[in-house]
């Protein structure tokens, strides 16, 4: 193999080596720790070293800071001296009876974990978690509420968000937790004091007529619309530049627009802003009015990739259509080329179809993108019974229309027989909340990638009932809806057994995709060229016959690369945790777990000077170390 020169790792990315300071380490999102004494030669040596029991679960992944880790879980944030795994404070919230969307259940904490802020000299450093409708800010030395932030260490906040704060200088930005519903509350990021509570800024999503944008919404599409939220789990930060990158998710509704007709700007959007005013710097965006739930469900990452000899500051983002996009991160123009492909267009009453899309022209999808009958698994695949009840299903569905990326789901009239559509990735395919890893010394990105469906058509609603469990108060004319019934989630798969339960109709034991394998992928791509370097299957599926299991079976999760020359990663519903070989994608490692670690892994250093690599696994932090 080989590689592109080094580049300097960015000033922002000047964390102590030996600390995990963000949710993805550094502000610049690369989830790249610099320690090497897990390498190659000796990862095989790996062995728990301890554990603790969070008392919750939750997808977080802790902070580490000069040896001490922190982490919150249900209504707690602990502190625990990474070494060891021993409590040196415990911060208990009372629990509240609504603690609204995005929070991590219990008594509230957000379930994907902390934001830190090491102080100004005057005041200690603190820790920063939304809860509910409020941030707290936490005293990182005591686990006392911080007294001067807000009301008693506490800021009202609407909507929630279930994600960390990003904090820069003395700014915590946060994203929001919206509903589906197309009218209700915004979904715009915005900022806080860290030292007083003291809101600095918010960033409008959905713009008004005479302001940028607001003439991609049709003549009432802006008013009162929801979704168009920041619900990543934090945001990417150039701060050598002051730059943030906030990931726009898509307006609600999800699968029907017609109320919206336009692009629908700043919808599936990276969108730079000022991060200490929430100044508009650039936008790009990666779906033209939004029928497919194609989120921004991570920020993104930045580095520096290397072009003709030069350094080039760029943004890498996959959200879920599996698309590679790569973009000058100072003016966010395309570094490696996007074209706009013409795409099919539906047939739905009164929608409005963008007649193309954003696709990149050197890196293909990561994702599958397309499906037809020769596609579907056969008995050699997986098993004779699962074939069957794929084809069974197809039958039922009137087969499955698709025309390759950017397939809309078409209409189906009350009464007519049904012909379903299939859209891939699905709504929860591509790189997920998860994101993706960098090493920038050598622009080689790592992502788990998800090859999933979603299947089935829109009809007129005949119901004023939701369609979703994600939407509560929507009257819109059309909604998503398939073969098995109303709603949103309804993915091409089958029991693997073949059978159905006589009195419920749900599969006997697992279902399993009915498109061959591999279902997910650990993937890796040199953003210098934007040329795929490998991709391995990512898990494996254990109900399937042995000599077959290995087809990918990952979660949303994502994976953290090393100095090492490793990429460590969970994800996968297998209850394992693996390291892989950077350059190759050869498995080196691999341990057996109590519970699936669907949480993004870190590597740290202790104050005894051990490297360590610690999961979030199912509610017990695993850390290991070289025996």
């Amino acid at each position: 193999m080989t590689f592109a020169a080094p580049v300097a790792v960015l000033a922002q990315d000047a964390v102590p080596a030996g600390d995990w300071l963000t949710i993805n380490r550094d502000l610049a999102a690369t989830r790249y720790s610099p320690l090497d004494e897990i390498n190659r030669a000796n990862v095989a040596q790996l062995a728990p070293k301890w554990s603790y029991a969070m008392k919750g679960f939750n997808t977080a992944a802790p902070l580490v800071v000069g040896g001490t880790m922190y982490f919150p879980v249900a209504n707690r944030v602990v502190a625990l001296d990474a070494d060891t795994g021993t409590e040196l404070w415990v911060y208990e919230e009372p629990k509240k009876a609504d603690q609204g969307p995005g929070s991590g259940g219990g008594g509230g904490m957000s379930g994907r974990g902390l934001g830190y802020w090491p102080g100004d000299g005057t005041l200690g450093p603190r820790l920063l978690v939304v809860a509910g409708k409020q941030i707290l800010a936490i005293d990182a030395a005591t686990g006392k509420l911080a007294t001067g932030f807000g009301n008693g260490g506490r800021v009202d906040i609407d909507p929630a968000y279930g994600g960390t704060p990003t904090i820069y200088k003395n700014v915590a930005i946060i994203g929001a937790a919206t509903l589906e519903n197309p009218q209700g509350v915004p979904g715009n990021p915005r900022a806080y004091d860290v030292r007083t509570g003291q809101k600095v800024w918010e960033f409008q999503t959905v713009p008004h007529p005479g302001q940028l944008g607001g003439d991609t919404w049709g003549n009432d599409g802006w008013k009162n619309r929801s979704g168009a939220n920041m619900w990543a789990a934090s945001a990417p930060l150039d701060a050598q530049r002051g730059i943030v990158y906030l990931p726009i998710s898509g307006p609600a509704a999800n699968y029907w627009g017609g109320d919206r007709p336009g692009s629908g700007l700043f919808g599936n959007s990276i969108v730079a802003v000022d991060a200490l005013t929430g100044k508009y710097l650039w936008h790009f965006q990666t779906t033209h009015h939004d029928l497919w739930d194609t989120d921004m469900p991570n920020g993104g990452l930045l580095f520096n990739a290397r072009r003709n000899g030069k350094s080039e500051p760029v943004i890498a983002q996959v959200p879920k259509t599996g698309l590679f996009y790569e973009l000058d991160r100072v003016t966010g123009k395309p570094a490696l080329p996007i074209d706009e492909v013409a795409v099919p267009k539906g047939d739905v009453p009164g929608e409005y179809y963008s007649p193309t899309q954003p696709v990149p022209r050197v890196t293909p999808p990561l994702a599958r993108t397309s499906f037809t009958y020769d596609d579907m698994v056969t008995a050699e695949d997986t098993t004779p019974e699962h074939a069957a009840a794929c084809r069974a299903m197809w039958d039922k569905a009137g087969g499955y229309l698709n025309y390759g990326l950017f397939t809309p789901f078409f209409f189906h009239r009350d009464g007519a027989p049904p012909k379903s559509t299939i859209q891939l990735p699905g709504g929860t395919g591509g790189v997920n909340w998860g994101g993706m890893a960098v090493n920038p010394n050598t622009g080689v990105v790592f992502a788990n990638v998800q090859n999933t469906s979603l299947v089935g058509w829109v009809e007129r609603k005949n119901t004023t009932k939701s369609y979703s469990f994600d939407a509560n108060d929507t009257n819109q004319p059309y909604d998503r809806a398939s073969v098995d019934g109303k709603g949103p989630f309804f993915s091409f798969s089958a029991p693997i057994s073949g059978k159905y339960d006589e009195k419920t109709g749900r599969p006997d034991g697992p279902t399993a995709p009915c498109y061959k394998p591999p279902w997910s992928t650990l993937t890796a791509v040199d953003a210098n060229t934007g040329k795929v370097k490998w991709a391995v299957p990512l898990g494996l599926n254990e109900a399937l016959p042995k000599g077959k299991q290995l087809t990918g079976n990952s979660g949303n999760a994502g994976p953290t690369v090393t100095a090492g020359g490793l990429v460590f990663v969970g994800a996968t519903n297998d209850k394992r945790f693996r390291a892989f070989d950077a350059d190759t994608g050869r498995e080196l490692w691999e341990a057996q777990l109590s519970n699936s670690a669907n949480a993004n892994p870190i590597s740290y250093r202790g104050r005894s000077g051990k490297q360590y690599v610690a999961i979030n696994a199912g509610g017990t932090i695993v850390a290991y170390a070289v025996r």
